[in-house]
């Protein structure tokens, strides 16, 4: 069995790397070449009950670049949900599950505020096969007339209530998408949790304005000469996306054992992943760096992360998972075991300092000359 196969809610991977709810996960067509370039899992594009609301503009995606090496290292976007009709999205859902029976699918499911809404799409796409689903209370733009997406996720109340409403209708396990758009993100974290969500995925895109064009004075994108906020994701935002799983696989671990967490934020190397399994997630999924380098970055990213694995003699995913949050502390801590090293290290030092001829040593002759050294 391959070092980065994993099992996460009884679901079987081969890989932690999973294509993230977003353009990548558009169509059938499009998921199925996931499959067949390794990915371990995939999220579809967000659907809803009724497509006929969403209707996309163009262009719907702003760049932020390097100014010396033009990398792009944000992006941000003001695309909605799938504009596909639902029961197209059930006969895709079929043919995957028939031409690729042995792979994760992940229903990523978005409804308005009523409970028979999402009682509806939970039953009918579990109906046709899909593993499991991930609930999209976290997309920072577009229907929050409708409260959906982050009017959702920055309620804990009501994040809590529809994850009980999805709950008693699964029968696969459930994610619950994260937005970071909060104060706290463990408020809306604990809420969908105690909801009985099997676990959860973070970040969702951060809202924001990616620029102005100076020449024309327009926020971009432009349409028509007018936009609106966004979300933002690529690079740039994994530090904040890192923070953020911290907490919540802390969360975890202190009020919800056994439950997972899926990291989202700038993935874009087997390292970044890495950093995240670290902190406790227990997958990383790929949305923006698929867009950037095309599916089959994932081998790449299958061979680093098994890589980093070699060097420290990990021999699975679960080997790893979490150890880097031992090392997390208060600044008072910090301040403290600063304090202690110093006074350490002075009173090896002072004890290593010679006060008299007769308390030279021939095995500590150089420690004790160092330590009477000033340079």
């Amino acid at each position: 069995m391959s070092k980065l196969a994993t099992t996460v809610n009884g679901l079987a991977l081969p890989n932690p790397f999973v294509i993230g709810s977003g353009p990548p996960g558009t169509n059938a067509n499009v998921i199925g070449k996931a499959y067949d370039e390794g990915w371990g899992a995939v999220i579809c594009k967000t659907i809803s009950l009724d497509a006929s609301k969403v209707v996309n503009v163009q262009p719907r995606y702003g760049r932020l670049r390097s100014r010396t090496s033009k990398e792009i290292y944000g992006w941000e976007n003001i695309e909605l949900i799938s504009d596909r009709g639902f029961d197209v999205w059930i006969d895709e859902f079929k043919q995957l599950k028939d031409k690729y029976p042995d792979r994760i699918l992940i229903a990523s499911v978005m409804e308005e505020y009523r409970e028979d809404a999402w009682y509806e799409i939970i039953e009918k796409c579990q109906d046709v096969g899909v593993d499991a689903f991930e609930l999209n209370l976290s997309c920072p733009h577009g229907l929050p007339e409708r409260r959906m997406g982050s009017a959702m996720g920055e309620n804990p109340e009501i994040a809590g209530e529809v994850c009980g409403w999805a709950m008693k209708a699964a029968k696969v396990p459930v994610w619950a998408k994260m937005t970071p758009n909060v104060t706290h993100i463990e408020d809306p974290s604990r809420a969908s949790l105690a909801a009985g969500c099997d676990g959860l995925s973070a970040i969702n895109t951060i809202r924001s304005v990616i620029g102005v064009d100076l020449e024309t004075l327009r926020p971009e994108p432009t349409i028509e000469g007018y936009t609106t906020p966004g979300g933002y994701s690529c690079q740039a935002v994994k530090p904040i996306a890192l923070r953020m799983c911290m907490e919540i696989a802390n969360l975890i671990s202190a009020e919800f054992p056994g439950r997972t967490l899926s990291g989202i934020g700038g993935v874009e190397t087997g390292e970044d992943a890495a950093e995240f399994i670290l902190l406790g997630s227990d997958t990383v999924q790929v949305c923006t760096g698929v867009m950037k380098a095309g599916y089959s970055c994932v081998r790449e990213m299958c061979d680093q992360l098994e890589a980093f694995m070699d060097k420290h003699s990990f021999d699975n995913i679960s080997d790893f998972k979490g150890h880097s949050l031992q090392f997390f502390t208060t600044h008072a801590d910090l301040v403290q075991r600063q304090a202690d090293a110093r006074a350490k290290k002075k009173a090896e030092k002072d004890g290593k300092c010679v006060r008299a001829d007769e308390e030279w040593r021939g095995d500590d002759f150089v420690d004790q000359s160092e330590a009477l050294s000033g340079n």
